[in-house]
């Protein structure tokens, strides 16, 4: 291959090409900045990604209209994304637009965020005070780690799950094939695929993410789990420990032994390694608003880490026992050095 041949294949990847430095991203954040929003276009990425990106661009571009924005961004997105995800993403919002174009909502008033219409007073007023004093009146934490709290008004949870089962019969009446919400369940829908993506993340990042701050397990990845109702029996999640990819398969300790009983309108907030199931609902019919939270950051560190410690119980545990035997072997030590200077 020639070079300019191998230029031009890089150039095609997006890889070995030195841009202009103004037509790179910053290497910081820019926090002072305020991004635009990027909801009301069409994109073949996440409006959310570019109101991100948008903190890293060089000054120059910060005032520029939103299109020449989001073709520059859309650019980088595309030039360094493997051939495969901008497949798939591109396949996806076909998908997704699919459903937009053709379903039509029965309560349009889910789709925008009406915090006081959605959450009950006691939530609301522990996100506003936003201090763990305020987290800690409203929130039980039965084990480690795993913390409940009363979250949705019984009338969102009707509304919600009415929303669903119209949402779910549409997709019979046009023998629709959607994607389901994961492998384990052939149930349900993803509710961002009906346009419930953007009050969805406003749900997460004004409410959630501020409580799992003051937690401290906002650098890590989060499961929300609401039971929004109906009639049944069973059905309990149960936890057995947090465990980094070492140790997912190892034992449980007595005393990571959790079950949970599912409350109408009451959330379950716990870290995405703490290894859960749910037991199979014996009688009636139960229904679950479940919000995976990935952590690109959380994912990074993991790749440059190898002492999950401060957060895998079986790490922890190693960690404790090295310590114990470096302790040991030190007094060890120090008796052997009295001994010889005693004689």
């Amino acid at each position: 291959m020639s070079t300019d041949d191998a230029t031009e294949k890089a150039r095609e990847n997006g890889n070995g090409v030195e841009l202009p430095s103004t037509q790179r991203l910053i290497p910081f954040e820019n926090k002072e900045h305020n991004p635009e929003s990027y909801e009301d276009m069409q994109l073949d990425y996440s409006p959310l990604l570019f109101s991100s990106l948008e903190r890293y661009l060089p000054p120059n571009m910060l005032n520029l209209p939103r299109d020449r924005k989001v073709h520059f961004l859309s650019d980088i997105l595309t030039r360094y994304s493997p051939q495969g995800e901008h497949t798939r993403v591109q396949k996806h919002r076909k998908y997704r637009q699919q459903i937009l174009s053709n379903y039509e909502p029965r309560h349009k008033e889910l789709y925008t965020m009406n915090a006081a219409n959605f959450f009950v007073p006691s939530f609301l007023k522990a996100i506003s005070e936003n201090s763990e004093e305020s987290f800690k009146r409203i929130m039980v934490e039965p084990t480690p780690g795993v913390y409940t709290f009363e979250i949705f008004q019984p009338k969102f949870c009707e509304m919600l799950m009415a929303e669903v089962e119209s949402m779910e019969r549409w997709v019979h009446d046009q023998r629709f094939h959607i994607i389901c919400p994961n492998t384990m369940n052939k149930y349900g829908v993803v509710l961002d695929d009906f346009g419930l993506e953007t009050m969805l993340n406003k749900l997460m990042d004004g409410y959630i993410c501020p409580m799992s701050r003051g937690f401290h397990v906002d650098d890590s990845e989060i499961t929300l789990n609401v039971c929004l109702g109906e009639q049944f029996y069973g059905g309990d999640l149960f936890f057995r420990g947090v465990r980094c990819d070492k140790h997912v398969n190892t034992e449980t300790q007595s005393e990571e032994v959790f079950d949970y009983a599912h409350i109408p309108g009451r959330a379950v907030l716990h870290r995405g390694r703490h290894r859960h199931g749910a037991r199979a609902t014996i009688s009636g019919h139960r229904v679950n608003l479940v919000i995976w939270c990935r952590s690109s950051v959380f994912r990074e560190l993991k790749k440059h880490q190898n002492d999950f410690s401060s957060w895998c119980g079986d790490c922890r545990r190693e960690k404790k026992e090295r310590q114990h035997l470096s302790v040991a072997a030190t007094k060890l030590e120090l008796l052997k050095r009295d001994g010889i200077s005693a004689s």
